[in-house]
């Protein structure tokens, strides 16, 4: 039952291979267990791929069904179609442009399961990948409030630079008052003399004013500080944002280019492997020798062409033959004088009753 079964995915013509030795049967069904295996991983490829695709496990297997049956009915005519003449280069002419359609389809087989048994490094590539997005995503979000930001951080600068201004020129007038009080400057006279008391009221008027700046440059600071508690609070709602683009990006596509950033030779023989299962059968029935089945299958395509082609000589046989026993028919009865008065009997009613549609219709016209 098995075996019937892969000589049927073969492509090999039943009724032929019955006639033939159990030999022969096994080499077709080895070939259709090839075939069959072959839409099988392409089954596990596709859904798998389809699974990083859509996400949906029903959805992969359907799909992946489909591409199966696809692979296996590309690869069994691949293989039935490939016909036995007995002469290599002919017969590998006519096998090249299915080692290509092979070669292709073993790169669309291989590539999938290549992303499933790298999974954990094409992971690691992925991730470095997603941390340099991530930093880049920053960098250029943080470009859209940096100026902003540093607009504020200037304003707020220059605001405790007039109050540190201040507080020098307050500083500084302490100093005086003091030294006046000490003796030490000024008119160098010990005690709080009316100079003293001038000099302190100047001190005192500007420190009012200082302790004024303070409070207004504060609320100034303090809403500047809230713009930028503001603006930093966006920039982290941007990111959060933007940030589950980022943790999505594992697609086919993505984990195709991670592959491609792994070493090449594990990946390569993973498709020659899937390279030579799927032409294997080509060059098996490329390198046997014209078996019995073969024979036999040419015996019946010949006599079909023969019987076609005898078929049509008769035809044309019989529609020369055709022609000729008309002319030679028509050759006779021309000169027949018994003819030649008949048809100018009806000749002449003819022209009879034209002549008088003529008359009754140019008489109903008047």
């Amino acid at each position: 039952m098995l075996k019937q079964f892969f000589i049927i995915c073969s492509g090999a013509d039943t009724d032929i291979l019955e006639s033939c030795s159990k030999g022969e049967q096994n080499k077709y069904a080895g070939i259709g267990a090839t075939v069959f295996f072959t839409a099988v991983m392409a089954f596990i490829a596709a859904s798998y791929a389809l699974y990083t695709v859509f996400d949906n496990l029903y959805s992969s297997i359907f799909f992946g069904l489909i591409w199966g049956f696809l692979i296996f009915n590309l690869d069994r005519y691949i293989v039935s179609t490939i016909k036995k003449t007995g002469n290599f280069m002919d017969e590998f002419i006519q096998a090249t442009p299915r080692i290509i359609l092979a070669v292709i389809i073993a790169v669309v087989i291989s590539k999938p399961l290549e992303l499933k048994i790298f999974e954990k490094e094409i992971n690691q590539v992925l991730l470095e990948q997603k941390n340099d997005l991530t930093l880049a995503n920053k960098n250029q979000i943080a470009e859209q409030f940096t100026p902003t930001i540093t607009g504020l951080d200037d304003n707020i600068k220059s605001l405790q630079q007039e109050i540190a201004t201040k507080e020098a020129e307050v500083n500084t007038l302490y100093n005086t008052y003091i030294a006046e009080a000490e003796g030490t400057a000024g008119t160098k006279l010990l005690g709080k003399g009316p100079v003293y008391q001038e000099k302190r009221d100047k001190h005192d008027a500007l420190l009012a004013e200082l302790q004024q700046l303070k409070a207004d440059n504060k609320l100034k600071m303090d809403a500047f500080e809230a713009q930028k508690s503001d603006l930093k609070n966006n920039y982290d709602t941007e990111v959060q944002k933007t940030q589950p683009i980022i943790n999505n990006f594992d697609g086919l596509m993505a984990r195709v280019n991670a592959l491609g950033e792994l070493p090449w030779l594990p990946s390569f023989f993973i498709f020659l492997l899937f390279l030579a299962i799927e032409t294997s059968p080509i060059f098996a029935k490329l390198l046997s020798p014209k078996s019995a089945y073969d024979f036999k299958l040419e015996d019946e395509e010949t006599a079909i062409k023969s019987n076609v082609l005898q078929n049509k000589n008769q035809r044309e046989a019989m529609l020369k033959t055709d022609f000729a026993i008309n002319d030679r028919i028509y050759s006779d009865i021309e000169n027949e004088e018994e003819l030649y008065t008949y048809k100018r009997k009806k000749a002449r009613e003819l022209m009879q009753l034209q002549a008088d549609a003529f008359f009754k219709q140019q008489k109903n016209v008047l």
